[in-house]
């Protein structure tokens, strides 16, 4: 038979790994907490960066810009897609120096855009627009007299 003072010895041990569990439960649940807010702290920290990094590379261009070719620019922002460029270059079925003297480029600039290795530029997402919304004739005419 056991004696009293082992008996004693384990039931402490039981209770006070039943309040070890409970105290690190709860620090389990704060510590999620904590990382979880740590990870969205970084995210936005991140998405600031690199809003910085774009806001300073605007900052960098010509400074001397007339203001009403800024109040235009920022009233269209204009997107771009190199899928949606090849679709169309494909669709006209042009060949990427011909679509480049449409747009005012070279025909490797249009590859680089097709392929992403390059973005245009505001100037030349404007031509790109433009491009866009002329028809087959219209597009056979300006190649015609370039």
């Amino acid at each position: 038979m056991p004696n009293i003072a082992s008996i004693l010895k384990a039931e402490i041990s039981r209770v006070a790994r039943k309040e070890v569990r409970a105290e690190i439960e709860t620090l389990k649940k704060a510590s999620v907490a904590h990382r979880a807010s740590i990870a969205e702290l970084r995210r936005q920290m991140n998405a600031l960066e690199k809003e910085l990094r774009r806001v300073a590379r605007g900052m960098t261009g010509p400074a001397t810009a007339p203001d009403s070719d800024d109040e235009t620019a920022a009233g269209t922002k204009r997107r771009f897609s190199a899928t949606r460029l090849a679709a169309h270059r494909a669709k006209l079925e042009l060949s990427a120096a011909s679509y480049g003297q449409l747009v005012g480029v070279s025909g490797q600039t249009i590859y680089h855009w097709e392929q992403g290795k390059a973005r245009p530029r505001a100037a030349q997402l404007e031509n790109l627009a433009t491009v866009r919304t002329l028809g087959a004739r219209e597009i056979a005419e300006r190649l015609t007299t370039r």
